[in-house]
């Protein structure tokens, strides 16, 4: 473990992969120095509308801009675009946009603190979300919804006003936490085209940042002037603000697929290419920004609420949570909802994942006979069930965006002609989605694709670590696969709230 697998064949090379930039139409945008502006003006109106809809609209959920945009049919369309192409929303963040402008005024002055630079306190927000998501029943409710995202934009603007790079980012979304570790099953992938020009680049502009000196500053050199306020530098374009250097990039972890490094190369020669899904997690590369994946807790601990969070957020939409919660209140005489769901939260995330991880490790040793220890067994192999985490979040989220797809419709029309509007036409509340017979196959698609994929990483895994007995090493992970998309199926086929479509009753 911790080894460079520098000629691992799963390593991509460019030169033989489609680039999306070379796509004449798509590449010439992307490689317009404004077109990441131009993505995020459109998202932040409708982040405004969603915003001002939630806090003034009307307060049932179903026909509430910031509900059904933020619950059906954000979640479900960032899944997708994860799946089929990379972290394209995180290139479109309107919170971003936000930020740039502030920066304008006011330039942070501070380091982000060298023993916050993980993924602890990210970790720790992603499950708080999780946790007020169900114990305020965010999903029905547009003014707290609404609150949310304000809160987001606050959020952004303190944190990178006072620091420096892009300290919210890579160290406090939880958004963004999500979308990196999703995006290790991506298919497209930032990297260097040929690394030779890299070798070669005496100016690093990807990392940091395409500089010139201006012509009053050479005049002043000129003629010898030792003023103190001779200008310096300008920045014409920053460099990767996340301190991934490409040249040693390894996979998407990390990357906001800003193209900062693509517009401050001087050479061209940074793609957006395609690669082997999941390829990143079966290798341990050093890696730019990163380290070493096997001595990274933190992103093991990020990996593995990103599987479990999957089950637990399924399982408070069905109906044994409610009788499990009953059950609970009863034993332990509690009335109110937080300490309760502060329980299934606990055995959900800590106690399940740390019992089956060590079983698991612990029969790795056992049976392979290998010398690694408990915890980096652990640490190393968590990497094998994002693939099925990511089944997980697919099938939830693609069945309330397709059953519901047509929501936004109503909601829309709804929305205009409150504010005198009425060219789009009375709002058509019979508007849903597809029938749930037609969304179970997809479901159980994603839920197969991701339990595959949980295999092939961790087959993949037992060959790089276990020289012993490889089979052996991969049988106690296999079964922890089978045994937690077991469970998913199982979610999948309970009574699930329908949220959204509650219109149909109302409407």
């Amino acid at each position: 473990m911790g080894t460079p697998y520098s000629n691992s064949p799963l390593l991509p090379d460019s030169e033989s992969h489609f680039d999306l930039l070379r796509v004449s139409v798509v590449g010439r945008f992307l490689r317009w120095r404004h077109s990441r502006t131009a993505l995020q003006i459109p998202v932040l109106l409708v982040a405004a509308a969603m915003i001002l809809h939630g806090l003034l609209g009307p307060t049932l959920a179903p026909k509430n801009l910031a509900t059904v945009l933020t619950w059906i049919h954000f979640r479900g369309v960032l899944v997708l675009v994860l799946l089929c192409a990379g972290n394209f929303f995180c290139l479109a963040c309107p919170f971003m946009l936000v930020r740039n402008a502030a920066r304008r005024l006011f330039r942070p002055r501070f380091d982000w603190p060298i023993w916050l630079r993980n993924k602890w306190l990210s970790v720790a927000l992603f499950v708080a979300i999780l946790f007020t998501y169900e114990l305020f029943d965010l999903w029905s409710s547009p003014w707290w919804t609404a609150s949310l995202a304000l809160a987001y934009f606050a959020a952004v603007l303190v944190i990178d006003g006072l620091f420096k790079h892009a300290s919210f980012c890579k160290f406090i979304c939880p958004i963004g936490q999500f979308n990196f570790i999703a995006s290790t099953l991506s298919p497209l992938e930032v990297q260097v085209r040929d690394p030779a020009v890299c070798d070669r680049c005496a100016t690093k502009d990807c990392i940091r940042g395409r500089r010139e000196v201006p012509a009053n500053a050479e005049l002043a050199r000129s003629t010898n002037s030792t003023s103190a306020n001779a200008p310096g530098l300008v920045i014409l374009q920053r460099g990767c603000e996340l301190a991934l250097y490409l040249p040693r990039k390894v996979g998407n972890m990390d990357c906001t697929f800003c193209l900062d490094c693509v517009h401050a190369c001087p050479h061209e020669n940074i793609g957006v290419s395609s690669r082997l899904p999941a390829s990143e997690l079966m290798i341990d590369p050093i890696r730019s920004g990163i380290g070493y994946f096997s001595q990274r807790k933190d992103i093991a601990a990020l990996a593995i609420v990103f599987c479990f969070g999957a089950l637990l957020n399924a399982f408070g939409m069905v109906s044994p949570v409610y009788a499990l919660e009953a059950w609970l209140a009863r034993l332990l005489s509690v009335n109110h909802e937080a300490p309760l769901l502060a329980i299934i939260f606990a055995v959900f995330l800590i106690v399940a994942p740390g019992i089956l991880l060590a079983a698991a490790a612990w029969l790795t040793q056992v049976l392979s006979g290998t010398k690694s220890r408990l915890v980096p067994l652990a640490v190393r192999y968590s990497y094998a069930l994002v693939p099925l985490g990511f089944g997980m979040w697919l099938a939830h989220y693609s069945f309330h965006f397709l059953t519901g797809i047509l929501t936004i419709v109503p909601v829309t029309q709804s929305a205009l002609a409150s504010v005198g509007v009425h060219y789009f036409g009375v709002p058509q509340w019979t508007w849903t989605g597809l029938p749930v017979r037609m969304v179970r196959p997809i479901e159980l698609g994603f839920l197969l694709l991701g339990f595959v994929g949980s295999l092939l990483v961790a087959h993949h895994l037992s060959e790089e670590d276990s020289a012993l007995n490889p089979m052996r090493a991969f049988l106690p992970w296999a079964a922890v696969s089978l045994l937690l998309v077991t469970a998913s199926v199982w979610l999948m086929f309970q009574p699930m709230e329908m949220r959204a479509m509650l219109m149909l009753m109302g409407g």
